[in-house]
């Protein structure tokens, strides 16, 4: 099932040049990863943006995500990438108290050079970075207990600077997401739509739900089988799957015809709000050297 997707709106090309003016004002990079595509939801200009600024990855979503694959990726990024790595669920916060420690834990070098200098009590300024729709606000909100940044449920909802204060010892900078002009393949730009990290009004959303119900028959087939109460996976393609969804649950328009297009929007949806299941669509041995 093949579905090109590639979008970068002009305001991402103005948010590079603000972060990169920013930079000289933070201490440390927070990186927002989306636990169920940590490889897709790594943005490649991150890595020459930020340059050789300290950093740390939260895996976001984690409660979504296949938890023994949480685990897996957690130890690759520390162990292979030596990023300090937590997994973190914004939603109810579970995880998101990691964050400080790491970030005074990377920083314990520099916070020492600071007290000898008289700087005591200085506080942490963090720039927290990610793709659209990764949770960056959500994330913020719970670290800093109450609602100071702005989230939403669709990519594209934070666009100016905003500091957060989370308490005397530690500043938040959050910004606005930010994708790279051209995904380098189709598996890249599938996940991050998968996710919501591209809007959806410039994807074919029936093309996406066939691909997604391929990626889960191969990975989590029990999922789909138990929500949609299908029996025969083995060999049916995208398409006739979401029209097997759409059957079973009664979607048709008049005529009688399937109605895949609205049975597409509720796939996403569930799949997107964790009704389906947990599931990370990938493995650290997928990624690149």
């Amino acid at each position: 099932m093949l579905v090109n997707i590639q979008w970068y709106p002009g305001h991402m090309t103005k948010t590079r040049r603000q972060m990169e003016a920013d930079l000289k004002h933070v201490d440390i990079v927070v990186e927002i990863l989306d636990a169920r595509i940590p490889i897709s939801s790594r943005n490649p200009d991150i890595d020459a943006i930020c340059g050789e600024k300290p950093r740390i990855i939260m895996l976001n979503r984690a409660d979504q995500a296949d938890p023994q694959l949480n685990r897996a990726w957690t130890d690759y990024f520390k162990q292979k990438r030596a990023v300090p790595t937590a997994a973190v669920d914004s939603r109810s916060g579970a995880g998101a108290g990691q964050m400080a420690v790491l970030a005074r834990n990377a920083l314990k070098e520099q916070i020492a050079r600071w007290q000898e200098k008289g700087q005591v009590g200085r506080p942490i300024r963090a720039m927290v970075v990610g793709v659209p729709n990764v949770g960056k606000s959500t994330f913020i909100n719970k670290v800093a207990g109450r609602k100071s940044a702005k989230a939403g449920d669709r990519p594209g909802v934070t666009r100016g600077k905003q500091w957060v204060s989370v308490d005397k010892g530690l500043e938040l900078l959050d910004t606005p997401g930010i994708l790279w002009p051209r995904f380098e393949d189709e598996t890249t730009g599938l996940h991050l739509a998968f996710t919501g990290a591209v809007k959806d009004e410039v994807t074919d959303m029936e093309g996406l739900a066939c691909a997604l119900l391929e990626l889960l028959r191969d990975r989590y087939p029990q999922a789909i089988r138990d929500r949609y109460k299908l029996t025969e996976l083995d060999g049916r393609r995208g398409w006739e799957l979401l029209e097997d969804c759409a059957k079973k649950r009664g979607m048709r328009i008049s005529g009688g015809e399937v109605d895949s297009e609205r049975m597409a929007k509720v796939l996403l949806d569930e799949f997107r709000g964790g009704k389906l299941g947990r599931f990370t669509l990938e493995v650290p041995e997928d990624m690149k050297p």
